[in-house]
C-alpha cells in the first residue's frame, strides 16, 4: 500500500461519495425510508416533549447506530450479490446475519426512544 500524502480535495470528495451513499441508502432501501420516516417523527417528538440535552445524545446515537447498521447490511448485500449471483448458503447466512445486526440496531433504539418518551407521554396525561 503506497503512503499517500494527506490533501484536503481528497478529504472534500471522499465526504461527496459518502453523502452519495447516503443518498442512495434512502432512495433504494425500504427500510431506510422507514428509518428516515422514525427518525422524523422522533425528532419532532423530541422538540414537542423538550427531551434534555443529555436525552438528545441518546437519541442521536441511537439514530446513527440504526442507519450505520442499515447501510453496512445494504452494502454487505450488494457486494454479496454482485460476487454470487446465484444462491449461495454462505451468502444467504452472511446476508442473514448482517440483516439480524440491523434488528439489534433497531431493538436498541427502539429501547431507547421508549425509555426517554414514555416518561414524558405520560406526564402530559
Amino acid at each position: 500500500m503506497e503512503n499517500k500524502k494527506f490533501s484536503l480535495k481528497a478529504r472534500i470528495k471522499s465526504f461527496g461519495y459518502a453523502l452519495r451513499g447516503m443518498f442512495t441508502l434512502v432512495r433504494n432501501e425500504h427500510n431506510a425510508r422507514i428509518h428516515l420516516f422514525v427518525t422524523i417523527c422522533v425528532i419532532i417528538a423530541g422538540f414537542l416533549l423538550k427531551i434534555s440535552s443529555g436525552e438528545w445524545v441518546a437519541v442521536i446515537f441511537a439514530i446513527g447506530f440504526v442507519f450505520a447498521m442499515e447501510a453496512i447490511n445494504s452494502a454487505l448485500e450488494y457486494l454479496s450479490d454482485l460476487v454470487s449471483p446465484e444462491y449461495n448458503l454462505l451468502i444467504k447466512q452472511a446476508k442473514d446475519v448482517a440483516a439480524a445486526a440491523v434488528l439489534f440496531a433497531a431493538i436498541t433504539a427502539a429501547c431507547v426512544g421508549l425509555i426517554i418518551f414514555i416518561p414524558k407521554i405520560l406526564n402530559l396525561c
